[in-house]
């Protein structure tokens, strides 16, 4: 049985802190692979200036090239609309029966499990994992397997932040996301580019 870890975000963008969850989590785990799914409209979230879905899926694409055990599912930004986990992982489970799915969580999340969607079904369908940084405090009685992880100092909206202050990201991100955020001109202050109005040498295909 194929041991999968079901990594959801919004990736907006990816950075090495994302690589280095997906790491551990292979390492600790004994994942076969790690699947990365952009979310398209998650339900917890109250940001409104979403990057588009199409960006962020080439950008999780772009920062996870080239590892053979990381992919990138489109189905939650195919799917548009909120992104309930319950949905994307009983439609993963009628594709792949066979699989054991790991849904890798912050530690922050843990106290929120009560108020997902479906929570008492989910449970049934995957084990969920949590990283438990320096500082985190996961109740033993939680049904989640901890995953000790130190403590990086990175996040989307500080990536976002340095790229609008025109700050290098440089060693921040993987370099093809830097190169896509860079063409595109994502995240620079400038609300009115369309996507359907840009080229760009970065397609699915070149993930």
């Amino acid at each position: 049985m194929r041991r999968i870890g079901l990594f959801g975000g919004t990736f907006d963008p990816p950075h090495h802190g994302h690589l280095l969850i997906a790491q551990e989590a292979q390492l600790q785990l004994g994942l076969d692979e790690v699947w990365f799914i952009p979310v398209s409209s998650p339900p917890h979230k109250v940001r409104t200036e979403l990057t588009s879905g199409a960006d962020r899926l080439a950008l999780t694409k772009a920062a996870v090239n080239g590892h053979p055990a990381f992919k990138v599912l489109d189905l939650e930004i195919e799917r548009k609309g909120k992104s309930y986990t319950y949905d994307t992982v009983r439609e993963l489970r009628e594709l792949y029966p066979q699989a054991h799915f790991y849904f890798l969580i912050g530690a922050d999340m843990v106290e929120q499990l009560d108020h997902w969607y479906n929570i008492s079904e989910l449970k049934n369908m995957v084990t969920f994992a949590a990283f438990d940084r320096p500082g985190s405090h996961i109740d033993d009685a939680t049904e989640v397997t901890r995953i000790p992880f130190p403590q990086i100092d990175i996040s989307s909206s500080f990536i976002r932040e340095r790229v609008r202050a025109k700050m290098p990201i440089r060693y921040f991100v993987p370099e093809l996301v830097r190169k896509f955020i860079e063409e595109q001109s994502l995240y620079d202050g400038n609300t009115n580019r369309s996507m359907e109005h840009r080229s760009s040498s970065f397609t699915r295909e070149t993930f």
